[in-house]
């Protein structure tokens, strides 16, 4: 069996498989396979006029046909590709523009004015690449001689819903190793429609745009707007033919919360695949009860370790438990826990940091060695050899069928009243609650006070005598504050900063 080095490969055997099929659409045009590779072969001319292979190249434009097209020219290129949101501040654009060495911008011509303003001719438009001369096939070729596995395709910066973001790089190598074992395990083909959800610059999206050129399937980028008006987005993925789902927890939730399946369902849909926050079992319930045959798959893992390091797949009918475990791990990855004292954890419900080794680890923070030596370290359990992991800062424990389930990050641990507690477990118990829908606790330090956040009809008095028959005193909040809705970070988690500024550092 051959090797894979570059991800141009799934490219050009899907064009080689299904020349005249739909690779991508958005809402206003669609490529196919063979028009994609030429397309991208002769934006990756442009480029080479303008920067060498192994460089950054940045992106910036919506989620579109011409941004994805733009991505594979830059690898066509030898270089990687550093995706712009249009959506975000100027100051963050800048600042990773910035963080990169002020790298070549390959811009969308719609967002031409979103340019930082001493871009100059180190940025030029998607159609003015387009216009370009046809790419020397030898040129080509003798890049991709030069490419190891090991070359950057991306480097993704995280949120920043907590401190401060960060550029993750990650290789031909590991996207490639997580992809193939990702489209076997869930069995993505080329009869896919994969509904994409997530923003360009959120790894989720590297699921989505990898699993469809793999597998030869069609990738349809869902609008953003539709994401407020769910009814619209239901006739959307009806009318384009949706069948697999690789959303972000929050995203599903729109639908269950607002009764958005008595409108219609989309009933094509029969993978369910979500990652990002904790999902609340009771939407969850609201899905697998509006298509009971699709298949439910909860993802694990932070940006660092490409995409996913954990998967646990649901039985059929409605999950009754009151905790959704993360699973086992990928092939060729290994998951496991160490104490703070380094040690491995094994016992059963023994709390632990999740740690990863493998290929799928990425090449670290991009300009930034003093951060990649916190978090990607020796295997403290490894003394023979050098082996690489990464600590996640996140914490879970093993249940009584050797699942690994989630707590919670280190960062929402607190020491209150002389307790150490995980702020997690009580939100999970908060959704649980009749009328809730979603949760979020903060702590005061000041006030040495919990502070639960929900969004649901009901009283905050009542909420706190429901915690109380179910909690320890000293982890019921002493403050519930109910909201009508959680802001959204871009990548569609519960912005815990924008909560914390407007009320507990405003004083409630």
């Amino acid at each position: 069996m051959k090797r894979l080095k570059n991800v141009l490969e799934y490219l050009e055997a899907s064009a080689a498989k299904y020349p005249n099929k739909i690779a991508f659409a958005d809402e206003e045009k669609s490529v196919t396979y063979a028009r994609l590779q030429q397309e991208a072969k002769r934006m990756a001319a442009g480029l080479l006029q303008r920067t060498n292979p192994r460089e950054p190249v940045a992106v910036l434009g919506e989620k579109s046909v011409d941004t994805v097209t733009a991505f594979l020219a830059c690898v066509y290129a030898g270089c990687f590709y550093v995706p712009l949101n249009p959506l975000h501040p100027v100051a963050r654009r800048e600042a990773i523009w910035e963080k990169t060495g002020r790298p070549l911008i390959v811009v969308q011509d719609k967002c031409e004015a979103l340019l930082p303003q001493e871009a100059g001719d180190r940025a030029i438009t998607i159609g003015r690449l387009k216009e370009g001369a046809q790419a020397g096939e030898e040129l080509l070729r003798g890049i991709r001689r030069r490419h190891t596995d090991a070359d950057p395709l991306y480097v993704m910066f995280t949120s920043g819903s907590t401190g401060t973001p960060k550029g993750i790089a990650v290789s031909h190598r590991s996207v490639i190793d997580f992809i193939e074992e990702f489209t076997e395990r869930f069995e993505i083909g080329a009869e896919e429609v994969i509904g994409n959800q997530a923003p360009f610059d959120f790894d989720v999206s590297v699921k989505d745009i990898y699993s469809t050129l793999r597998a030869g399937a069609t990738m349809q980028i869902l609008p953003k707007k539709l994401f407020s008006f769910p009814a619209m987005l239901i006739d959307y993925l009806i009318e384009r033919e949706v069948t697999v789902l690789i959303w972000a927890v929050s995203a599903l939730c729109i639908f269950s919360t607002l009764n958005a399946f008595e409108y219609k369902v989309p009933s094509r849909i029969r993978k369910v695949l979500f990652s990002g926050e904790a999902m609340p079992i009771r939407q969850l319930n609201v899905w697998k009860k509006h298509l009971p045959e699709a298949m439910f798959v909860n993802l694990y893992g932070p940006t660092e370790i490409t995409c996913n390091c954990t998967y646990y797949i649901l039985g059929k009918g409605l999950y009754e438990k009151e905790t959704l475990p993360i699973g086992e791990p990928f092939a060729n990855e290994r998951v496991f826990l160490l104490s703070e004292d380094g040690k491995q954890v094994t016992a059963v419900r023994e709390a632990g940091e999740i740690c990863v080794s493998g290929t799928a680890l990425s090449l670290g923070y991009y300009n930034d060695a003093e951060a990649t030596r916190k978090v990607f370290v020796q295997n403290p359990l490894n003394k023979a050899y050098t082996e690489p992991v990464y600590r996640t800062g996140d914490l879970g424990y093993y249940d009584e069928e050797g699942l690994l389930c989630f707590i919670g990050r280190k960062d929402f641990q607190i020491k209150h009243q002389g307790h150490r507690i995980e702020l997690s477990e009580i939100e999970n118990v908060m959704m649980t609650a009749p009328g809730v829908s979603r949760a979020v606790c903060l702590y005061d330090k000041a006030a040495q006070k919990i502070v639960g956040f929900y969004r649901g009809q009901v009283l905050p008095a009542q909420i706190r005598v429901y915690l109380r028959a179910r909690l320890p005193s000293y982890m019921v909040p002493q403050k519930c504050v109910q909201v009508e809705d959680f802001k959204l970070t871009e990548n569609g988690k519960i912005d815990r900063k924008d909560l914390r500024e407007k009320y507990i550092d405003a004083g409630l």
